[in-house]
């Protein structure tokens, strides 16, 4: 089958070249398609994982919805997104505002690139590319849904942080995972972002300096945007936004529950409080924190977060006097014009989606690349990292909440 040629714009292409690849292979040997639900799939090409989303959430605010236009567009060369796994909004939550509005994104998805949507993983066939789960779901769910991504077939699991409720959780995850051969890397993506690595480049070259690492979000300070907030990250703030900033604790400074020596709060920069969420039910997080962290063998560092803070994340340097001799912004003067393509492009998404967007690119094309060819994922974090970041997440929070009272 031959097709002619046609005069068509960058974004056309990329959805032309996505529904050509459901039926052409790149060898001219192999096609790619398969049944599902009677109708035929877009298949990874040559080169491709197979991936399957699973938990994609509100469109325009779920991560893993962000996840899916990235590789709808194209943007992870290694990553086919062929099936998306979404149990809340194709069942229980179906008829919801929310609900609808997923309807729509999913018969748009469904005619512009061809993805298939499904409320259950038990729905899929057997993969006939490698398989990538990345399941981007409830924190609650995420044991779950490992599981049966490995009984599905996956032979790589992308797991959006912190992987699970509890450190129990997510070290039963992690056995399970080895005993089936399957490897898990997490979505920590700031462990490859341009700001940390520079940040530490720099601290490198300052005798006793110490680096603080800054997060900010940006919702509404108000008591009804925030008691949302708590309620939908229930975790709690340490095993949710400043997940990232522990990972790199953990990852770059010796930080383990078994080597903190010392923790500090900034009580006067840090803020508790207890807020209803929509359902009615109290929810009691940090809606800012600041600590420092001194370890047994010596090193020292610091963490800022806020709620409400801000669309930027950056880090800091200062000198043995206490004096701030570097600051990097996420996203820098080059990113930011990026950034506001994003936001004209999706005005009401979340904008930590756009001052981090390279970064979650980097780390799914890594991932997805790793589960072809079998190469190892430069700079992505482990589970076992993981493990760890959420063992440190547990042992500060009390810590912390009892310094704030």
């Amino acid at each position: 089958m031959k097709f002619q040629p046609l005069t068509i714009t960058m974004f056309a292409a990329s959805v032309a070249s996505r529904k050509v690849s459901a039926f052409v292979a790149s060898t001219g040997a192999r096609t790619f398609t398969r049944a599902f639900g009677g109708s035929p799939v877009m298949f990874a090409k040559e080169g491709q994982a197979e991936v399957i989303l699973v938990g994609c959430g509100a469109p325009n605010r779920g991560m893993g919805w962000y996840h899916a236009v990235q590789m709808l567009e194209d943007k992870c060369p290694s990553a086919s997104l062929d099936y998306i796994v979404e149990p809340w909004f194709l069942g229980g939550g179906a008829d919801s505002p929310a609900g609808q509005d997923f309807k729509t994104w999913q018969q748009d998805t469904e005619s512009k690139y061809g993805t298939k949507f499904t409320s259950s993983l038990d729905d899929l066939p057997p993969p006939s590319a490698p398989r990538l789960a990345l399941i981007s779901g409830r924190t609650a769910d995420n044991p779950r849904l490992l599981s049966e991504s490995i009984a599905h077939g996956a032979k790589c699991i992308y797991l959006e942080k912190p992987g699970a409720p509890t450190v129990a959780e997510l070290e039963q995850m992690k056995k399970e995972a080895d005993d089936a051969g399957v490897e898990v890397l997490m979505g920590y993506n700031k462990n490859v972002c341009k700001y940390v690595r520079k940040t530490r480049e720099f601290a490198a070259t300052i005798p006793n300096s110490h680096v603080t690492f800054v997060s900010n979000n940006a919702y509404e300070n108000t008591p009804e945007s925030l008691g949302e907030c708590f309620e939908r990250n229930a975790e709690g703030m340490l095993k949710n936004m400043a997940i990232h900033e522990l990972a790199l604790l953990v990852s770059f400074y010796d930080v383990s529950v078994d080597n903190i020596a010392e923790v500090i709060a900034d009580k006067d920069f840090s803020s508790m409080q207890t807020l209803k969420g929509p359902s009615g039910k109290e929810f009691t997080d940090f809606d800012k924190i600041k600590f420092t962290i001194k370890t047994k063998n010596g090193k020292e560092v610091s963490v800022q977060a806020d709620r409400c803070g801000g669309t930027d994340s950056y880090a800091t340097v200062t000198d043995a006097k206490g004096e701030e001799v570097f600051r990097y912004y996420m996203p820098d003067e080059e990113d930011k014009k990026h950034v506001a393509t994003l936001q004209a492009r999706y005005p009401t998404a979340m904008p930590y989606f756009f001052t981090q967007d390279p970064d979650y690119i980097t780390v799914k094309e890594r991932v997805a690349k790793h589960t072809v060819d079998g190469k190892p994922a430069e700079g992505v974090a482990t589970i076992g990292i993981a493990v760890e970041t959420l063992k440190v997440a547990e042992y500060l929070t009390p810590i912390l909440r009892e310094q704030l009272k």
